[in-house]
């Protein structure tokens, strides 16, 4: 049984630990809170850019791009490039492993795909488990230049043939506590989704022009959009595990707190213990030397 001295130190390192995950589950509150408000202004934009898209479509008539398809299995040839995105840090419940169990899912029906990788844990995931995986960039506090940046290699690789097909792994907060790993097909994207109208536009200096233009913004916006997304959750999973993590340290406080408690009154009645059984003795010495006088 540990002493009283075991048992101090045990506490002393539980409230240290404590100090950090409630320092940590403050942090990600503030992010999830500054990320959610993020999240919820990105949303019109991205709607308003997909219905021009789709505005756009309908005034070309039945245009051809590399950027559309009309539903089903892409064509051309090439490797699917599969974007996995996870955290930079750990200590975030079941959010890499969820996606990452998506991820792996993904690639054994398509073996050949090409992983890329945003967070940290991600490109070390796929390092421990000898998969080839391009790291694109953290997750940390995303941004649409960041997001710009991202598309930027992905686009040039579809462009050139090297990918026929992107697919989006990423992690959608449906509310706090639900979050779920989405699997998306970003390239080719299917013009039905686009909801193309007839309309008449002019479209300046050509279709294939402002076509490439806008579709590139969209892939940028649906990426950075992504990145908000899963960065909530996943700040969102860090401040339940965290929250978690301090009732946790509480529990484990009270049941040390109670068990030094009941050492230091143990060792308090043996002190009592002995000093009375030495008393006693004491009373007995003299009584048997006081009849021995006698």
């Amino acid at each position: 049984m540990p002493g009283a001295k075991e048992l101090k130190d045990r506490i002393k390192a539980v409230q240290e630990t404590r100090k950090i995950t409630n320092a940590m589950y403050l942090i990600s509150s503030t992010r999830l809170r500054r990320a959610k408000v993020d999240y919820a202004e990105t949303q019109p934009y991205f709607d308003a850019l997909r219905a021009e898209i789709g505005r756009i479509l309908g005034a070309a008539g039945g245009y051809e791009s590399r950027y559309l398809c009309d539903g089903g299995a892409p064509n051309a040839s090439g490797a699917c490039g599969v974007l996995v995105f996870t955290s930079d840090k750990g200590l975030a419940g079941a959010y890499n492993v969820n996606v990452l169990r998506e991820a792996e899912a993904l690639l054994r029906e398509k073996p050949d795909a090409r992983v890329f990788v945003v967070g940290d844990c991600g490109r070390r995931y796929f390092a421990l488990h000898g998969r080839q995986a391009t790291f694109l960039s953290a997750a940390q506090s995303p941004t649409e230049d960041s997001a710009r940046r991202l598309a930027a290699p992905l686009l040039d690789a579809y462009d050139s043939g090297e990918l026929n097909e992107l697919v989006v792994l990423y992690t959608d907060m449906k509310n706090s506590l639900v979050s779920l790993p989405v699997s998306q097909r970003l390239l080719p994207l299917p013009r039905a989704a686009l909801g193309a109208e007839a309309e008449r536009l002019e479209l300046v200096p050509s279709a294939d022009a402002v076509v490439d233009a806008v579709v590139r913004s969209y892939i940028g916006g649906f990426l950075y959009a992504a990145a908000l997304g899963s960065y909530c959750a996943e700040q969102n999973a860090r401040v339940a595990a965290m929250d978690a993590a301090n009732g946790n340290a509480q529990e484990l406080l009270d049941a040390l707190s109670l068990q030094l408690n009941r050492t230091r009154q143990g060792a308090i009645t043996r002190e009592i213990t002995e000093i009375s059984a030495g008393a006693q003795a004491q009373r007995n010495a003299n009584r048997k030397k006081g009849g021995a006088q006698a």
